[in-house]
């Protein structure tokens, strides 16, 4: 299955905190192939910060395993990396050493209530679009779902 991630941070050193991420998915998940897009920096979306975000595209190939597992997997990761919330207390957004988002599973749609996909608010983010268009040239296709094109 083809799975694009975007991993993100706005705090400490960004670059380290993403290729740390990078590493431990490809060594824990073991993708048959894997590439990373050029960053990008944005400021944050949804809530004010002094602090820009860096974020990259991933595309990986994996055998076929079920979305909940795999968004276990990457918590599991970010957990591993920073303990930080995601989150304040009252569900706003909030600085973050690391994000990794599930943005795209092949042409999969789904609502669950732990994973919607394609990702829902993908088209309203830059830092998501540019790298999945770097890692996708003339994305999107006609194998996307129509809330992607």
């Amino acid at each position: 299955m083809l799975v694009h991630l975007n991993i993100g941070s706005n705090q400490g050193d960004r670059r380290a905190l993403i290729e740390r991420a990078v590493a431990l998915i490809v060594n824990i998940l073991q993708p048959a192939e894997w590439r990373v897009s050029s960053p990008v920096e944005t400021p944050p979306w949804g809530f004010s910060s002094p602090f820009p975000f860096m974020n990259i595209g991933m595309d990986l190939q994996l055998p076929q395993m079920a979305p909940e597992a795999l968004l276990d997997a990457l918590q599991a990761i970010e957990r591993s990396i920073s303990s930080m919330p995601h989150r304040n207390a009252d569900g706003s957004y909030r600085d973050r050493e690391i994000d990794i988002d599930i943005i795209l599973i092949d042409s999969l749609r789904m609502v669950s209530a732990r994973l919607v996909l394609p990702h829902p608010r993908m088209l309203e983010r830059e830092f998501v679009m540019r790298p999945l268009r770097e890692l996708r040239p003339g994305w999107p296709d006609e194998n996307q779902p129509s809330e992607c094109r």
